[in-house]
């Protein structure tokens, strides 16, 4: 893997080029070598292309930092460990159910939001779906009889369905529905954030507010084309066609790079309960200075090894780290640092240097051979 990345300028790179030809040829599989692509969905297709290339790039950029990429090492090993597997798997179908799919940690700050942040989310994530498989083809609908239609996956025939039944339904309006969801959510999203005065404070228009215009408009003109064909005779139809591929092509490249990038990490949340917990709620790592319990032992390890990367020392002068404190006694030991009294628990009085000279390249900044070597090394 190292021979390969080094003919690519950085890991991002890498990663974008194996993401592409993955895709062109899924979508040569099951278009059965093109020969059925819609060409109507050209902007679609490139759009989807770039939203893939960013959001690789992003992801790889995102898993290289230090505090990422140990909590990911972390939680390879303990899946590997045998004698917590039951444990683990517990932990992540929990926190799937709970944070993933009901998304209860919303909920907690509050119904309307919850509700509001459901109908986004799950909104984004089936319109996701049903674009990405009907722009790259990987399904299709295929008509049989008069009165019979057959879902094609990656070209293989499957489910047959009446036009006029349920699941025909459910398959033909799934984009009606979940745009739907995200026009609801968004609308709250939108009336809580014009009322709540503490927001207006805080919110950025080109970061908190542009994501839902985006998600508004596109939802707005994709719903229209189905007023149109329906109930309007097909009136301005090919105008809102092109007007709600603009908005979609907006979308897709923009979200890789905004704030709506945090649904495809959100998941990560189940590393936490499965590495940092031996029971549910309950530390098991004692602090130095007064003894109580503040923390679990792997994170706090995990936390120094972090701090190590960054080249952070927060060594005190009885050998120990800031970590194997509890708040409580760090602010001590600040205190007393700052007024020149001697602390019981060492001492950390020298300024922590921020300025480390670490950095990750870029997509386009290709790695020197001292990162290879160094890599090397700590293989060995």
């Amino acid at each position: 893997m190292k021979g390969l990345e080094r003919s690519f300028y950085s890991k991002s790179s890498m990663y974008s080029f194996i993401v592409v030809l993955t895709l062109f040829f899924s979508m040569w599989i099951a278009t059965g070598r093109f020969t059925h692509v819609d060409y109507m969905l050209f902007g679609y297709i490139v759009a989807s292309f770039i939203f893939f290339i960013g959001m690789t790039v992003r992801l790889t950029s995102w898993a290289m930092r230090p505090a990422t990429h140990e909590v990911i090492r972390r939680s390879l090993q303990n899946m590997k460990t045998r004698k917590r597997q039951k444990r683990n798997g517990k932990a992540i179908l929990k926190t799937l159910v709970d944070n993933i799919i009901l998304q209860k940690y919303i909920f907690k700050r509050g119904i309307y939001r919850g509700i509001q942040h459901w109908l986004i989310a799950w909104g984004c994530i089936g319109s996701f779906a049903i674009t990405f498989g009907l722009t790259f083809g990987w399904m299709h609908f295929k008509l049989v009889d008069a009165t019979t239609y057959q879902l094609v996956l990656m070209g293989v025939p499957t489910i047959k369905m009446h036009p006029e039944g349920l699941f025909a339904l459910l398959m033909f309006e799934g984009l009606n529905i979940t745009a739907s969801m995200l026009l609801i959510g968004v609308i709250m999203a939108l009336a809580r954030r014009i009322k709540n005065h503490d927001l207006q404070v805080t919110q950025r228009a080109e970061f908190d507010l542009l994501p839902l215009y985006l998600l508004l408009a596109m939802t707005v003109t994709g719903l229209m084309l189905t007023v149109s064909y329906k109930l309007l005779g097909g009136w301005m139809h090919p105008q809102l066609q092109l007007l709600h591929q603009v908005t979609t092509v907006l979308f897709l490249v923009y979200f890789p790079f905004g704030k709506l990038f945090h649904l495809p990490i959100r998941p990560m949340a189940a590393a936490v309960p499965m590495n940092y917990q031996e029971k549910q709620g309950v530390d098991s790592k004692s602090c130095l200075g007064c003894g109580e319990l503040y923390s679990n032992d792997d994170q706090i390890a995990d936390v120094q090894a972090i701090l190590g990367k960054q080249a952070f020392d927060f060594q005190t002068s009885d050998g120990h780290q800031l970590s194997d404190y509890c708040t409580a006694c760090r602010r001590k030991i600040r205190v007393m640092s700052q007024l020149n009294m001697k602390s019981p628990f060492g001492n950390s009085i020298a300024p922590i240097q921020t300025n480390n000279g670490i950095h990750l390249p870029g997509f386009g900044r290709k790695r020197s051979d001292e990162f290879y070597e160094q890599a090397l090394k700590e293989e060995k």
